[in-house]
């Protein structure tokens, strides 16, 4: 078993820890995880995003004194990344078909 990525959950874990005190970091983490993912699936999944949306998505989602959000969605497109290369067959159907309604839904394809 390959333990990359119970690395980056307890390194993301430890950014929660020491993330800004003016946000929630639960909320944070949360936001930071879904937009990572949907950011980690775009060649994966063959999609296109709307910049100016993301950009919208993260000032309507996350505090602007959230020093902490940006490390810890960097930190989640990367596990992600990492756990798409080992995506295949139905659960890669799966996941982009998910992944692509959470995007439309949330206005961020173009």
């Amino acid at each position: 078993m390959n333990m990359m990525p119970k690395a980056l959950a307890a390194l993301a874990v430890g950014l929660l820890s020491i993330s800004s005190a003016k946000g929630d970091s639960l909320k944070s983490m949360k936001v930071a995880n879904e937009l990572g993912t949907i950011i980690a699936s775009e060649k994966f999944c063959d999609l296109a995003f709307n910049q100016s949306a993301i950009e919208a998505y993260i000032e309507k989602h996350v505090d602007a004194g959230d020093t902490g959000f940006a490390p810890t969605m960097n930190l989640m497109i990367s596990g992600q990344e990492y756990e798409l290369n080992e995506m295949k067959g139905s659960a890669k159907t799966a996941h982009c078909m998910q992944v692509r309604r959470s995007a439309k839904a949330n206005g961020l394809l173009k």
